[in-house]
């Protein structure tokens, strides 16, 4: 048996016990675990930079060191996320369906953990804490396999954490950690189906098609973020520049920031106008189609045909114009990726087409993608944002995290 296996083995037992654990036992294990975090800063730091140094040695680009770089107050910032999830309803044993068949039989529906559930991951820690946190409150054991250039961090994590569990009287392997960063590891992971209820890939699009194409554990995809502002005609181009600078300036590295600008011709001068001096403070580079060139001139740069299926992490923007609602729609279609998409305009038939024949997992009207986001939403912290239709779609708070159970009552029926 490989020492993955043996993690495999001892996650499954875990997750028998946790799934007959009661909404008590999770929240006293998620407060053990939140106040361990803060009573282990300067371990966690400590461990945090040697993972920087090692980042910085290499030359990872300043979006990517702000996902990886910890601090005493993001570490704050992780122990109260756990405690949040401890307040969140516990959807395992809900109950929403009951019927009485015409035989007698009395049949119910009723949640139930995943399992386990695989998680491979890029360089956020604060993920590790996340996942955790919100496998173990809806009754889940996981298996975490972070990036190399986040090791150390994410070991520190996974110790804190396990240690805190087996305090709270929970078996320390509902949480675990793959400790080689390998892509053998990584590897073996996608085909540990014999433990593995779920494998949930969250990271770049390459890291992603790679788990969807290899694994022969189910995947639910999240995260793959090529998500389009569209600015309509009928756009008040104020309003579409704060939206378009937000989503795409806020926090560019994340999946739910906008990478293409699509701009109905008939409003893009305008628009620019509006948008240019907010995109400037950011210095974003533009990547232009011929006509939106021709309008910015040297303050764009010709998109190539792969710009248009691109996700940037940066401050980088493809824009491409068009010349109604539908060809908007048509390249949204065809290059989005499921994830988030947005279109500005005072015209309401106009939103309530986009709104109806846009296929993503959010479709926004005036507001910006960086919304979409399971805190926002109102699901309290989320494992990921699947752009894949089954079997959860969008945000993934808890209840994406559970399954049904049917329990069927008779008294001596037959068919």
């Amino acid at each position: 048996m490989t020492e993955l296996e043996r993690q495999g083995a001892a996650a499954r037992a875990a997750a028998g016990v946790l799934a007959m654990a009661g909404t008590v036992e999770k929240n006293r294990a998620l407060e053990e675990i939140a106040r361990a975090l803060e009573n282990g800063v300067e371990e966690i730091l400590a461990a945090n930079a040697r993972d920087m140094e090692a980042a910085r040695a290499s030359g990872t680009r300043a979006a990517l060191l702000d996902r990886l770089a910890l601090s005493a107050q993001r570490i704050g910032g992780m122990a109260a996320g756990v405690r949040e999830v401890a307040a969140l309803a516990d959807p395992v044993g809900e109950s929403d369906w009951t019927q009485t068949r015409p035989n007698g039989l009395v049949i119910s529906r009723r949640r139930v953990p995943l399992g386990v559930v695989g998680i491979i991951y890029e360089a956020r820690p604060n993920v590790t804490v996340d996942a955790a946190a919100l496998c173990l409150k809806s009754g889940n054991a996981c298996i975490l396999r972070g990036g190399r250039e986040a090791i150390h961090s994410n070991r520190a994590l996974a110790a804190v954490m396990s240690q805190a569990l087996e305090s709270a009287g929970l078996p320390g392997g509902c949480v675990s950690l793959v400790q080689d960063p390998s892509r053998e590891s990584a590897q073996q992971l996608m085909h540990l189906d014999r433990y593995l209820d779920v494998l949930i890939p969250r990271g770049g699009p390459g890291l992603i098609r790679a788990v969807a194409k290899e694994a022969s554990v189910p995947v639910i995809r999240t995260g793959e973020g090529v998500c389009h502002v569209y600015v309509d005609k009928d756009a008040d181009p104020a309003m579409a520049a704060g939206i378009v600078y937000n989503a795409k300036c806020s926090r560019p590295s994340v999946c739910n920031a906008a990478e293409c600008l699509v701009l109905h011709r008939d409003i893009a001068e305008a628009f620019f106008q509006k948008a240019l001096p907010l995109l400037d403070q950011n210095h974003v580079e533009l990547r232009c189609d011929k006509p939106a060139l021709a309008l910015l001139g040297d303050r764009g740069v010709p998109a190539q045909e792969s710009d248009w299926d691109a996700e940037y992490g940066d401050y980088i923007l493809a824009v491409r114009t068009v010349d109604s609602l539908a060809g908007a729609i048509d390249f949204i279609n065809a290059h989005g990726t499921g994830h988030s998409e947005c279109i500005v305009t005072d015209s309401y038939s106009a939103a309530q087409t986009f709104l109806s024949q846009v296929d993503a997992a959010a479709v926004y009207v005036n507001a910006s993608t960086r919304f979409t986001d399971g805190g926002e939403f109102g699901l309290g912290a989320e494992i990921g944002i699947s752009t894949q239709k089954l079997h959860a779609r969008g945000p993934m708070g808890l209840q994406a995290l559970t399954s049904w159970k049917y329990l069927v009552y008779g008294s001596g029926q037959v068919r």
